[in-house]
Order: structure tokens, then C-alpha cells, then sequence
């Protein structure tokens, strides 16, 4: 079974990770992959976006199915262009993914759907944003790009300096580019943050085990949004009562709805939750297993993958059966100086084996590639050390001693991922 993979970070070294151990004889490609990736599957030097070349190397290949990792070519219509070529492929087609694609689009089919979310307000405009501000919210306050932004297009304003500040790079600068042309302003609410991604064929869907992520550089939850610094997911995270009212209330109407306006969702569904004190509200929509969320996740999967990602593709994801382990897992992200803003690359990484060999631990590569035969850092977010223990604090001992035998010029990670615990 030959099997392609979209995408270079993290999130697909732990989906190559976890297909190779298929009991399946599978075949492993990835596009483009990166030096961690490199030891598990064939990388393919195209582009995640270059979703013409992508299919015309699946078909070259006689893929039997591709998994899209990323959300850019999703939003650019991979699926539609893979359907229409007789490919098998996860993921949603290119209408459905505007729950990711624009912020808009998701607040707007919210409402529609009366699924709980935070009370907000569309802007196209500083001085309109400015306006709404005065006329309908309280500080602080939450500033989102509409568009992609490699999840960094976040901003909790909590004075009127932050909030300038956040328009100012947004909406005048273009730091996110057109993600930025129009914002979304949004009330802030207060809770605790989890993770929840289901795999879905339109039709049935089966949860995955949740997860929480910390999307701020520093420990301590400051400094800037990132793509993601860090995840933890554990046995209890969130009560039966809490999965019961989020499928009722959220995942059910999300897939109905989609379904209604004639865009059914086929893939991975992610929803980012505020557990708030009123109950489960929507923070965001990803089309595509959340990244660092996927390397705890995947961690305590104990069922076959490609079978999954099969029964997604063939329609029939109700008939399979997922079993997870009842360990807990922690992912710790390695990043480069500097990160989410300016940083170097090229830095030669050592303390791979020693931290590799440390009991229940997987590194997943992120940025990374190999300069002159050493593995070296080729992005912001370097490494995921991923670790799984029959406890959550055991499962972060074994995560921080691995990291601790990691270094490059300039690394950063937090030091206090999953520190406290859930509720």
C-alpha cells in the first residue's frame, strides 16, 4: 500500500511515525518531508502548496492514499483537484475547509448554526474596529487575522495600547499579509483551553483522544501566539459529561450544518474549545490534526492508522474501531531563538540519540534538514519531544530529561508544558 504524506513539521513526522508501524505493508512517501521524516519514508522535494505538482506525483506513484498534513493546500483545493484525478485523499474539499481558511466564514456559520462561540464583531478597518470596541466589548479582548496565519494570528489585547498595537500589525502593516485584510473581534472568555479533533467521512465520525496546547513563546503563558510550544493529553482531560455536551451541542451541528449548505466535511476535523463556566464554546475550527496536539495524540493510538485514514477515504469511518492507550503523553517544542519573529537557521542539533533513547520518547522533526550530512534547524519550531509514561507527571519527567540532552545555538523551549493538572 503505497501512502503519501503532505507537509515538512511535526505533525507528519508523527502520522509517518505512527503509519510505519502499520501491520499493513505500506510504502512511505512525503512531500517534503524533512530530516526526521527522511528516516521513515521517501521525501519528495515538492512544495505542500503545489497542489498540481502534488497530484501529478501521485498519480506517477499510483498512490493508493494521500494524507494532507498542512492547511494551505487544503484551502488552495488539493482534495477537489485529487477527487477529481481518482485519488483517494483525507481531507476536506476546498469549500469546506473555509472553516480554517477564513475566520469569517467560521464565526458566520456559527451563528447560523447557533453553536456556541464567543460573541463578535467583523471589521474592515482600524477605525471600524476601533468603533466596535467602544460601542460593544469590554477589555480585554481578542483580535484575530481572518486568514491564515500560521496560527499566529491571535492577539489578546488587554489595554487600549495592545489593542492599537494589534490593528496596527494586522491591519496597516500587513505582517500576516491579506490574512490581515479584515479582522475578527471577538470577547474574551475566560476558561480553561482543550484540543478536540475527530476523524470524519461526512457521514459518521470518531473522536480522537483530546489534548491541550500552549500557544505562548515563554513559559509561564507570555509573550507572543505561536504555532504551537507545546501538548499534553491524558485519560480525564475532559468528563464524560463535557464530551457528551461538546459531540450535542458542537460536533454534531458543525458536521450537520456543513452537510445542510451542501459542503459535507471529509477528513480531520479540529475544534479548539474554551471550556467556559456557561459550558463548551468554540474558540476555533482547524480543517486538519492540530500541531503539536497530533504528536501527544498520536502517541496513544493504539489501533492501525493507515486503516483509519482508509475507512475515512472509503466512507466508512463508523465501522472502525479506535483504542487508546491509557498512559498520558507530553510534547515539549524545541524552537529557535527568537521564534515566532526573526531567528537563524542552519544550526547543527546535537543529543538526537540520547534523547531518542530515553524510555517512552519520540523526537519528531519540525524544521529541520541536513547540512553537509549533520541535522541542523530549517525553521522556527525545530523538534517536538514527545514523550508517553503511565502518568502525566511521569510522562513529563521523561518528556524534560530528553529535551534536557537536545541543544542547538540558541534554543528555547518552555518549562512548564503540562506543569499543572487538567481541570
Amino acid at each position: 500500500m503505497k501512502i503519501l504524506v503532505i507537509g515538512s513539521g511535526g505533525r507528519e513526522h508523527a502520522i509517518v511515525w505512527k503509519l510505519s508501524k502499520s501491520p499493513r505493508d505500506v510504502e512511505l512517501f512525503c512531500a517534503p518531508g524533512n530530516a526526521g521524516i527522511a528516516q521513515l519514508a521517501k521525501c519528495i522535494p515538492t512544495g505542500a502548496d503545489d497542489v498540481r505538482a502534488l497530484a501529478e506525483f501521485a498519480c506517477d506513484l499510483g498512490a493508493d492514499l494521500t494524507v494532507v498534513g498542512p492547511e494551505v493546500p487544503l484551502v488552495k483545493g488539493i482534495a477537489d483537484l485529487f477527487t477529481r484525478k481518482g485519488l483517494l485523499i483525507v481531507g476536506p474539499t476546498q469549500v469546506a475547509a473555509r472553516l480554517e481558511g477564513s475566520k469569517i466564514f467560521a464565526k458566520q456559520f456559527m451563528a447560523r448554526h447557533r453553536i456556541p462561540t464567543a460573541r463578535f464583531v467583523v471589521c474592515d478597518s482600524p477605525d471600524s474596529a476601533r468603533a466596535a470596541l467602544n460601542r460593544s466589548f469590554t477589555l480585554p479582548i481578542v483580535v484575530k487575522a481572518d486568514g491564515l496565519a500560521a496560527g499566529k494570528g491571535v492577539r489578546i489585547a488587554q489595554d487600549r495600547e495592545e489593542f492599537d498595537n494589534a490593528l496596527e500589525e494586522m491591519m496597516v502593516r500587513r505582517v500576516f499579509g491579506e490574512a490581515g485584510a479584515r479582522v475578527v473581534l471577538e470577547e474574551f472568555l475566560p476558561g480553561q483551553e482543550a484540543s478536540l479533533m475527530l476523524f470524519t467521512d461526512g457521514k459518521d465520525y470518531q473522536l480522537l483522544a483530546p489534548a491541550r496546547d500552549f500557544k505562548r513563546v515563554d513559559t509561564g503563558d507570555r509573550g507572543p501566539n505561536t504555532g504551537g510550544m507545546g501538548s499534553f493529553s491524558t485519560p480525564g482531560l475532559l468528563s464524560p459529561e463535557q464530551t457528551e455536551a461538546i459531540c450535542r451541542e458542537i460536533v454534531d451541528p458543525t458536521l450537520e450544518g456543513l452537510s445542510r449548505e451542501g459542503t459535507p466535511f471529509s477528513g480531520v476535523l479540529y475544534v479548539g474549545l474554551m471550556l467556559t463556566k456557561d459550558g463548551p464554546c468554540v474558540v476555533e475550527y482547524n480543517a486538519r490534526l492540530g500541531d503539536p496536539e497530533t504528536q501527544s495524540v498520536l502517541v496513544r493510538l493504539e489501533s492501525d492508522l493507515a486503516g483509519i485514514f482508509e475507512s475515512i477515504a472509503g466512507g466508512n469511518i463508523g465501522q472502525a474501531e479506535l483504542e487508546w492507550s491509557s498512559d498520558s503523553s507530553v510534547c515539549v517544542v524545541a524552537a529557535s531563538g527568537g521564534y515566532p519573529g526573526v531567528f537563524e537557521s542552519g544550526k547543527p542539533i546535537a543529543g538526537l540519540e540520547r534523547a531518542n533513547a530515553v524510555e517512552g520518547v519520540a523526537v519528531f522533526h519540525a524544521g529541520t534538514s541536513v547540512v553537509d550530512g549533520t541535522i541542523s534547524t530549517a525553521g522556527g519550531r525545530v523538534l517536538g519531544v514527545t514523550a508517553r509514561g503511565p502518568t502525566l507527571e511521569d510522562a513529563r519527567a521523561r518528556a524534560y530529561e530528553a529535551i534536557g540532552k537536545l541543544s542547538f545555538d540558541r534554543i528555547h523551549y518552555r518549562t512548564d508544558i503540562a506543569e499543572r493538572p487538567p481541570g
